[in-house]
């Protein structure tokens, strides 16, 4: 039976409404911190919360600033500001991640805990998994890249799929299935991922970065890293340079790498959906029984 989904709140540090929301268990082996894409929102990750919450996990997922309820309230409800992140930018939405953090390990404090990010939001954690490694027992990143001018696609991400429909929308790029295509598109909390219209040069250059050297000798925390073969953010190629950089430079000992041939950028919402949301919750199982 799918779990009840519990809505909530809080402020962040400029007086932000953050909204969140948690698939509870009542005996985890571990609580999951969730962080969505670009231009998306928390709750359409229901169905990966509702696989993670039956294998034993509880998840817990903000919307980030601009994003979802929390970017309509921070927006007087006008859908054509969703994306823009507002007073304190990219350095403010960074922030009210880690404070939603917090607030999940003193709701969770003996329980060991998981940072899983998508796209944008595995750009976060990558950020969050250099500032403070010791908060994570695993790590999971979808969609990521090499965060580096070079290891990024800055340009239309839907360029070479709009010529495989006849009346592309603009959403190709993000899965195989018709179906999640149109659903995004139809999604009124949903806004194309244009990363420089909605940020601007300054806070779009603070997504770029790389991993934190000597990072392992803090916590030597494993990390899981998913990709499809056909994703237009970074790829396989980026993704496996990111994947030597946390071995080579931040000393990582546990780093593996999964490719889903054929897959686009929603490895979760693809056609071969289910074998990826096994393969996580097969890795997390391995890796949570030894922490």
């Amino acid at each position: 039976m799918p779990v009840p989904r519990k809505d909530a709140t809080f402020k962040d540090a400029l007086g932000v409404t953050i909204h969140y929301h948690v698939w509870s268990h009542p005996q985890p082996k571990a609580v999951v911190q969730l962080l969505h894409g670009l231009g998306e929102h928390a709750t359409r990750y229901e169905d990966l919360a509702q696989a993670l919450v039956a294998a034993g996990y509880e998840v817990w997922a903000d919307e980030h600033r601009g994003h979802g309820q929390t970017g309509l309230d921070q927006w007087g409800g006008d859908r054509a500001r969703l994306g823009h992140l507002g007073k304190g930018g990219h350095d403010a939405t960074v922030a009210a991640v880690k404070a939603f953090g917090k607030l999940i390990r003193a709701a969770r404090p003996s329980v060991p805990f998981v940072l899983l990010g998508h796209s944008w939001g595995s750009f976060i954690a990558q950020m969050l998994l250099d500032q403070q490694p010791e908060e994570y027992d695993a790590v999971v990143l979808s969609g990521s890249a090499y965060r580096t001018f070079s290891g990024m696609n800055s340009g239309d991400l839907n360029a070479r799929f709009k010529r495989t429909v006849e009346h592309p929308t603009g959403y190709e790029w993000l899965s195989r299935d018709p179906a999640v295509v149109a659903a995004a598109a139809a999604d009124p909390l949903m806004t194309k991922a244009k990363l420089m219209r909605l940020f601007g040069l300054r806070d779009a250059l603070k997504i770029l970065g790389t991993p934190r050297a000597g990072l392992a000798a803090e916590r030597d925390v494993p990390v899981l890293l998913i990709v499809g073969s056909e994703d237009p953010v970074g790829g396989e190629r980026s993704v496996r340079r990111l994947a030597e950089a946390y071995i080579g430079k931040a000393g990582l000992t546990d780093v593996t790498v999964i490719v889903y041939d054929g897959a686009r950028h929603e490895v979760f919402n693809e056609t071969n959906g289910d074998e990826v949301v096994a393969d996580v919750i097969g890795w997390l199982d391995r890796h949570i029984t030894a922490a």
